[in-house]
């Protein structure tokens, strides 16, 4: 196991510094300047160039790029070009907002996926197909039609929650988690039928395995045969789902948070980008690959705890 903890984190950190090699090459190589940035449109060639030696843009790309980084191990993401705030401390404030929506919607996907596959699967019949024809109609709902859907019936119509902003959980736990329920369902529910359909299908194979047979026949309890041991091996590739479903929603709540007003990773990365705010765009990158790595790294180990011979994979 040390050994398997030992290649994955290995890899992790060379995915990690090719994705940091790669998007200080893209960002260098994109059309403009950070002094063009700062002093805007109505800046002469003379003062562009000033700011950019100011800044240090002007020197040597391998000069720039062990600057960059040795900042960066040290925290310091460098300042924003269009806001003057310093990116770290910004990115660190907003990615607690993003990080909840995407937690919250894989965890509420995954249990309502998992419970309606399974009963899917073990149930048979009328209810598995009720259930997998539900599951491919909500499935191709798309999340920002679903979002402004909720809006109109939860907050509009009926007034149960708010239909934009944000309230820390520092400041009124009730009130961050009402500003959390239609960002989450929004995410949530199309996942839940995408879990919910790869959940039947593992089901249902695994409930075929010869092992399961010659347990059934030995009389064990069906709910031990069902929930120990057929669940167990049909969830590596339910949870493998999951664990990507995460990294994908957490890469794109930015149509959520645009939807709900919610200062996420999401908000700040489209700024960045519209404006071509570099050291924005370097840190939300750097963050969202961080996640990614993390994720992969956390899934390996609970794979592997599931099925032990994936170890030697």
């Amino acid at each position: 196991m040390t050994r398997f903890l030992a290649r994955r984190a290995a890899m992790a950190v060379l995915t990690l510094l090719a994705v940091i090699v790669l998007t200080f090459a893209l960002v260098h190589s994109i059309p403009g300047s950070p002094g063009a940035v700062m002093l805007g449109p109505g800046a002469s060639a003379q003062e562009i160039h000033a700011q950019n030696e100011l800044l240090g843009w002007n020197q040597p790309l391998a000069v720039q790029f062990w600057d960059w980084i040795t900042h960066a191990v040290r925290g310091d993401l460098g300042t924003s070009l269009t806001g003057g705030n310093e990116v770290g401390p910004d990115l660190a404030s907003r990615l607690p907002v993003t990080a909840a929506i995407a937690l919250g919607a894989t965890a509420l996907s995954g249990l309502l996926g998992i419970v309606s596959g399974v009963v899917a699967a073990v149930r048979g019949g009328l209810v598995d197909r009720f259930i997998t024809a539900f599951s491919g109609i909500v499935v191709s709902l798309p999340t920002f039609w679903l979002g402004i859907l909720l809006v109109y019936v939860a907050s509009i119509r009926l007034g149960w929650l708010p239909a934009t902003g944000y309230t820390p959980f520092a400041d009124s736990p009730v009130d961050w988690a009402k500003s959390l329920v239609l960002p989450v369902l929004s995410l949530a529910i199309g996942g839940a039928a995408l879990v919910a359909r790869q959940a039947r299908a593992s089901m249902v194979e695994a409930l075929g395995h010869e092992h399961i047979r010659t347990l059934r026949a030995t009389g064990i309890p069906s709910w031990r045969l069902l929930y120990v041991h057929a669940l167990r091996n049909a969830s590596v590739p339910v949870v493998a789902g999951l664990g990507m479903q995460f990294v994908g929603l957490f890469g794109s709540t930015v149509i959520v948070e645009q939807i709900f007003a919610l200062p996420g990773l999401g908000q700040v990365a489209q700024a960045a980008v519209t404006s071509h705010d570099f050291p924005s765009v370097q840190g939300v990158v750097i963050i969202a690959t961080l996640v990614v790595v993390v994720t992969n790294v956390a899934l390996d180990v609970l794979i592997s705890a599931l099925n032990p011979k994936l170890r030697a994979a």
